[in-house]
């Protein structure tokens, strides 16, 4: 997929059925990290390539890597045919404990609730955390939700939100074997 806009321009792809491989180049060193975790947790090959106008701040080229992979993963699953629709996990890293659900059946929701009390992680706006993951939610059509049960460490916090969406998210869009149908009684989602 690719996104062009006065502010960025982002490509990226992504492979359901991958191992975590790619390469993650937005600019931004923190969230290239956050992205690393994110492959490596869900087992999705991500590769992203992004220019954004970071001489103002990480905020465009936040959103907008969030806004492409969500379409990129929405586009994937299609209809959703045989996919398990619902995942969560809980993960523990450290001192922190994170829950994250989703349902990628279609939908928007998005439920947040994992506030770092540090403003700045290395160079990186903490809040853009929570703007990429409500970016990714609106785009991906899925109920996303976060909960931080408790942690200190902004760094540890952050990690752990994005190892446990992934997980969440891996959870959702594997294949399930006796799901032969839209996991919907609508019949489709």
């Amino acid at each position: 997929m690719h996104r062009k806009t006065g502010e960025t321009e982002v490509t990226l792809s992504v492979n359901l059925d991958g191992a975590g491989d790619g390469d993650r180049e937005s600019g931004i060193g923190f969230l290239d990290h956050m992205l690393d975790l994110f492959a490596r947790h869900s087992l999705i090959d991500l590769s992203i390539s992004a220019k954004g106008d970071l001489h103002v701040d990480d905020h465009h080229t936040c959103e907008d890597i969030g806004i492409v992979l969500g379409q990129a993963i929405d586009q994937a699953l299609g209809s959703r045919l045989g996919v398990r629709r619902y995942g969560h996990f809980t993960l523990p890293m450290d001192e922190c404990l994170v829950t994250t659900a989703v349902d990628m059946g279609g939908r928007y929701a998005f439920e947040y609730n994992a506030p770092i009390a540090s403003s700045k992680i290395g160079r990186f706006d903490s809040e853009l955390i929570e703007h990429f993951w409500q970016s990714f939610a609106a785009n991906a059509n899925c109920n996303l939700h976060v909960v931080l049960h408790h942690g200190r460490n902004s760094h540890h916090i952050a990690e752990c939100i994005f190892k446990a969406t992934a997980r969440a998210i891996r959870m959702a869009i594997e294949v399930d074997p006796r799901q032969n149908s839209v996991p919907s009684t609508k019949g489709v989602l």
